[in-house]
């Protein structure tokens, strides 16, 4: 079983002296995240808590990433292992604590997000392994007064040519006496045993059998559980509260005003939800009373009339469209979306006059322990963070406010016992973050050939970098590029281009979600190129391989899913292919969808077929589940998804009314991994932008009609049918 933790390093050094003969080894290489490919920089390897060789052969991989059903806790280990050649079945994993080691190579900071798990660590873990190889067969060498060339390591032992051996275990001790080598050698490709080969998820079994922890399963002695009465709309604040009826409340401990409302704490969590619904509590609606959907899609449209600050300007667009021979116009609109992670949100806290312990399945180790320590008025050295098992991230558990974990230690701070705040559905789908709404103008010129000679794409939508940390780095000259992400780096081969971008100040709350600006991009992009292939009668696929002749891996996978999906091969009647291709997070992926459309525009997704290029491979099977989940997530957005403002407040509250894909619509998902030598590259979000548009695009295969709002509900593909 996976046994989470929490311990300072120093404390974990002294740990495994303790526990006798433990071999601790890690590296840390400082990588700029700022430059636009993040390089390893030469860097010596140094003794950690990255690795823990114990007497009785367990090893033991402290994984400084979280993990929320991607994969990482047997990725990152498969890496270290590769060079490492333990007994695979000797391996177990551990959440790595809060410290400067554990930095996420690029980002200067512990967390997980941006599909960067994997390609981050790719060489730094792998040296781990190998220092951890040649210290213990450093170690064997000397114990048999040999010459280490004539050993060698395999499977959790080291042999020497004689016959003889020694296991990792009894070799842990005088291994971790040696220095740590400067240079160590890594394998070559083809003499791997485990990078590249579907391997089984070392978390599995324990999620089976339910004794993985995730954050809802943390009990403490003495533990209050707060449920909060937060603001009905963004910005609004407590005038007056009466408490009496939720005080009387079987249960109900105490009644405190936290900065995000009010906190009712009890013995459990539903005495604690009956006590807030007893709460009578007067609001200030605040500044954001009057926000509606219909309300900011009117003042977007109206900005995306207007010249906003350019994102991407080659040639002469006025040029470009004073020689088309056509010209085409279209405006799409994507609206606010939740992230719905399946397990609600929590934190728990205990919190102490010297220390901070807290409990949470988050994606911002060291931004939530610094926000903790600022709550709490203690040093962050002081604050420790169990990171458990997170059910659904999204981005969502990876906000610069760390407004779950903040709001906990605010409730324990007024309780002075440990406190667990959990969150219902209706909190977070009312009052949490979201992906922002977006409203696109975008118009192309084709000339007498067809070919596209101008391109014009104007974005409007809010920022989700601005008045946070990353403003500075991710906010430049007025442009936040998240926002255009997708759309600014398109790839094909048009001579003018300009995308612009409006960033309107709205008070709704919006944070990344999986896939960030891609998610809408991909949608508009890869829709208007297949409006401009029929405007100028050809073939959707023939017409992008023509424009990315100098984007090989875009050209490979689109030209794979279209082989693998029969592409021109007749359909039954009523069915329609549609596909897309695009590239984020250093990965390459297209797709192809088979839908059919009733009488009544009820769409169904008959079959994706995706291909992926995401540069060397490290576990086949979390490529190919990361995938199919890319497709769920993805279509519940193109197809249900959707959070809507009228009078200020969120109109959806459950899944009732923001559904996500049921098991009954799940189309069959086939998935083509392309062998590459590229660097790796992400897998968590890449396979979310190009279904929305594929769909789309297949749509308008069966029934003629351009969808270029989402989602793709009935009325929305019968309304655009009728304006056809």
């Amino acid at each position: 079983m996976t046994r989470i933790f929490n311990l300072s390093r120093r404390a974990f050094l002294k740990t495994s002296a303790f526990v006798g003969c433990g071999l601790i080894l890690g590296t840390h290489i400082d990588w700029t995240w700022a430059e636009e490919e993040a390089k390893s920089q030469p860097a010596s390897l140094e003794p950690n808590a990255f690795i823990h060789i114990a007497p009785d052969e367990t090893v033991t991989i402290m994984v400084n990433h979280s993990e929320m059903g991607q994969g990482v806790y047997t990725s990152l280990p498969m890496l270290i292992n590769e060079e490492l050649d333990a007994d695979w079945k000797k391996i177990r994993v551990e959440s790595a604590p809060v410290a400067a080691v554990y930095n996420h190579t690029a980002f200067g900071m512990q967390m997980t997000g941006g599909s960067t798990s994997v390609w981050s660590e790719y060489d730094r873990l792998r040296k781990v392994g190998a220092a951890a190889r040649q210290m213990l067969i450093a170690a064997a060498a000397a114990e048999w007064k040999a010459d280490e060339k004539a050993c060698h390591a395999r499977k959790g032992k080291v042999f020497h040519t004689s016959g003889k051996s020694l296991t990792y275990g009894q070799l842990a001790e005088k291994a971790a006496a040696l220095p740590v080598p400067r240079d160590v050698k890594l394998k070559d490709t083809p003499a791997f045993k485990l990078i590249g080969r579907p391997t089984r998820r070392l978390d599995s079994p324990e999620k089976v059998n339910g004794a993985a922890k995730f954050g809802l399963d943390v009990f403490l002695p003495g533990m209050l559980t707060a449920v909060v009465a937060r603001p009905p709309t963004f910005g609004a604040k407590v005038k007056s509260v009466d408490t009496e009826k939720a005080k009387s409340v079987r249960g109900v401990k105490d009644v405190v005003q936290v900065p995000s409302g009010v906190a009712v704490l009890a013995s459990d969590f539903w005495q604690a939800r009956t006590g807030r619904e007893a709460l009578k509590i007067e609001w200030d609606m605040g500044p954001n009373a009057e926000l509606s959907t219909a309300g900011m899609k009117e003042q977007y449209a109206q900005l995306s009339k207007k010249p906003g600050k350019a994102a991407k300007k080659t040639g002469d667009l006025e040029a470009g469209f004073a020689s088309a021979a056509k010209t085409i116009s279209a405006e799409y609109t994507v609206p606010y979306l939740a992230h719905a992670t399946m397990e609600p949100m929590n934190c728990t806290v205990d919190l102490r006059p010297d220390s901070c312990e807290i409990w949470a399945g988050t994606q911002f180790q060291t931004v939530d322990r610094n926000n903790a320590a600022a709550i709490s008025g203690l040093k962050p050295e002081q604050v420790k963070i169990n990171t458990m098992f997170l059910g659904g991230g999204f981005g969502r558990r990876a906000n610069p406010a760390s407004d779950f974990v903040s709001e906990a230690v605010h409730a324990a701070k007024a309780a002075k016992t440990p406190v667990k705040v959990i969150w219902t559905r209706e909190d977070d789908t009312r009052g949490g973050y979201y992906r922002p709404m977006w409203y696109d103008s975008i118009s192309a010129g084709l000339d007498k050939s067809g070919n596209p000679v101008a391109w014009k794409h104007t974005i409007v939508g809010q920022s989700i970098v601005a008045g946070t940390p990353f403003e500075k780095v991710l906010l430049k000259d007025g442009i936040d590029h998240t926002s255009v992400e997708g759309a600014a780096d398109i790839p094909y081969a048009i001579p003018n281009i300009l995308v612009d971008l409006h960033s309107p100040s709205v008070g709704v709350p919006v944070l990344w979600w999986r896939s960030v600006g891609h998610s809408h991009t991909a949608f508009v992009v890869e829709s208007f190129i297949d409006e401009l292939a029929h405007a100028a009668k050809k073939d959707p696929f023939e017409f992008r391989k023509g424009l990315l002749a100098k984007h090989p891996r875009h050209l490979g996978v689109l030209t794979l899913a279209a082989e693998k999906a029969g592409w021109g091969r007749p359909l039954p009647k009523g069915m329609g292919r549609g596909i897309a291709v695009h590239e984020s997070f250093g990965s390459y992926v297209a797709q192809v969808a088979e839908v059919s459309v009733n009488k009544n525009g009820e769409l169904r997704v008959h079959r994706v077929i995706s291909a992926v290029d995401c540069g060397r491979t490290v576990n086949p099977q979390t490529i190919n589940a990361q995938m199919e989940s890319a497709t769920v997530f993805g279509l519940s957005a193109a197809l249900h998804g959707a959070i809507t403002l009228k009078d200020g407040m969120v109109e959806q509250s459950n899944f009732h009314d923001y559904p996500i894909l049921r098991l009954n619509e799940m189309p069959k998902v086939i998935v083509h991994i392309v062998k590459s030598k590229e660097k790796p590259g992400g897998i968590g979000e890449p396979g979310v932008p190009p279904i929305g548009p594929a769909v789309a695009n297949a749509v308008f295969s069966v029934l003629g009609v351009r969808v270029r709002q989402l989602p793709m509900k009935p009325e929305t593909i019968l309304e655009a049918a009728k304006g056809t």
